[in-house]
């Protein structure tokens, strides 16, 4: 398979991304298991990891060809 320039970046990138983004499950997880749940933690750290599951998205795009080109 040829390499398009930069694809091993990406996929590096990726990684550091899926790594954050399982640690941010770790984390809303622990504060969901406290006797007081701080909602707006919570919430900021639920839309940080849907921004990583989207740029992990974007990035996994990136590696896809254009079959239509």
């Amino acid at each position: 398979m040829n390499e398009v320039p930069g694809q091993e970046a990406i996929r590096q990138r990726i990684a550091v991304l899926r790594i954050e983004h399982r640690d941010l499950d770790d984390a809303i997880q622990a504060l969901l298991e406290r006797p007081y749940v701080d909602e707006l933690q919570v919430r900021r750290l639920k839309k940080r990891r849907l921004r990583l599951k989207d740029e992990i998205a974007r990035l996994e795009d990136l590696l896809i060809p254009d079959l239509g080109a």
